[in-house]
């Protein structure tokens, strides 16, 4: 049997006896996507909310991605490695370091694959410029932090369901409360080789830290000469209403991971990026990637930088946040709405309600979210406007109210 003519409940049976159970999705199967919004297979429409934990920035299908992606196909070129150059490496890597401000970029693939080099880099800068002992380099993280799943990223999560199962685990790391500066200085010694935080924690449920904290563990990495490594794989590139989610603060990190929408969801693509003397610590030999840097990837990230360099979607995310909060908090049944730009997390005040029951009511009503700490987090392609806003948040109401149909997905 072909694709187009499995059923809805063949693709799911399929994906339940072959594909790995790693989540539990919805009960829908996408199969077309346009702007903030996606179709199933049979033909229902769906307002998007959820946006790929932020990789569809730029909305499905933008034409210029799209048109990027295709132009490379044509060429034949999509992957040569690293053992040669490419038309497409350099320029985005120059493009990508004007538009964020920084001096040298390491392209990769997935933002956990960003994470995880962003730590070797730090640990060997700990060792060749800082003076750190072999072996007893520390990183300071956050807890309730998400930086991605492989197995050194979860070896200093504090989710409970990220490590059972999973040990032994790397060590190096110390954790301290999010948002405490006090606990963070207390934790940096002359081992310390990087502070990695996520300047907004998008898992944690869209939790912003104290204002002038950032500025605070700038000051104190600089005091102890210490890297400050920014998690920006989720609220980076516009999603928080600037380029970096850092610029809010006016703070500069050493270090950026970037991932998701930098290719605006068509295919995987992250980086690290930042100062040329720390990434500079990494010779030939001490890290590769077959895929990391691939034309296809390089020629779509930069059609994404271009959307980004015209301060376009920066300014849509700020103002349709800003309408889109508002409209959140004047719901009943929601206690607090946190977040910056296009992205909140909605705490809703009726337990009943919460977490994975409330996104299946949404779900059933045409509207794809995700839950966060067992509340609502909203991530819109940032292309939504404020009518969507309104049939989005109108379909809250509803659910929180127990009125309204039940399938109000558009046809």
């Amino acid at each position: 049997m072909t694709a187009d003519v499995l059923s809805v409940q063949d693709h799911m049976a399929l994906a339940e006896r072959w594909g790995a159970h790693d989540s539990v999705p919805f009960p829908v199967v996408l199969a077309r996507g346009e702007g903030a919004w996606v179709e199933d297979l049979d033909g229902r429409r769906h307002l998007d909310f959820h946006g790929g934990y932020s990789a569809i920035n730029f909305g499905h299908r933008h034409p210029d991605l799209v048109a990027a992606a295709k132009a490379q196909l044509d060429r034949g070129m999509t992957l040569s490695t690293r053992a040669f150059h490419h038309d497409q490496y350099g320029p985005f890597c120059r493009e990508l370091a004007e538009l964020t401000g920084t001096e040298t970029v390491l392209p990769s693939n997935s933002g956990g694959e960003a994470v995880d080099t962003a730590l070797k880099i730090a640990r060997k800068w700990a060792y060749q410029v800082k003076g750190v002992p072999d072996g007893a380099a520390e990183i300071v993280v956050a807890g309730s932090n998400f930086h991605g799943r492989t197995m050194t990223i979860v070896s200093f999560s504090t989710q409970p369901n990220h490590q059972a199962g999973f040990g032994p685990f790397t060590p190096g790391f110390k954790v301290v409360p999010f948002g405490d500066i006090d606990a963070l200085r207390s934790a940096v010694t002359e081992n310390t080789a990087a502070v990695l935080l996520e300047p907004i924690q998008g898992e944690a449920g869209v939790i912003v830290p104290p204002k002038g904290y950032l500025a605070e563990v700038r000051d104190l990495c600089d005091d102890s000469d210490t890297l400050f490594i920014a998690d920006e794989v989720q609220c980076g590139l516009a999603r928080a209403g600037t380029t970096l989610a850092l610029d809010h603060e006016g703070v500069r990190a050493d270090l950026y991971t970037l991932g998701k929408s930098l290719s605006g969801g068509l295919l995987p693509v992250s980086a690290v990026i930042g100062r040329a003397d720390v990434l500079g610590v990494i010779t030939p030999g001490d890290h590769g990637s077959t895929f990391g840097g691939n034309p296809m990837a390089c020629a779509v990230g930069r059609a994404a930088v271009r959307l980004l360099a015209t301060g376009e979607f920066q300014e849509r995310s700020r103002e349709l946040g800003a309408y889109l909060h508002s409209r959140l908090g004047e719901l009943d049944g929601v206690s607090e709405v946190r977040g910056r730009g296009l992205w909140a997390g909605v705490q809703i005040a009726e337990e009943r309600l919460a977490g994975r029951r409330l996104t299946e009511e949404l779900a059933a009503r045409g509207l794809l979210c995700k839950e966060a700490k067992g509340h609502l987090r909203i991530a819109p392609p940032l292309v939504v406007t404020r009518e969507e806003i309104d049939l989005g948040v109108g379909i809250i109401a509803d659910v929180l109210a127990g009125t309204g149909p039940r399938d109000r997905s558009m046809s």
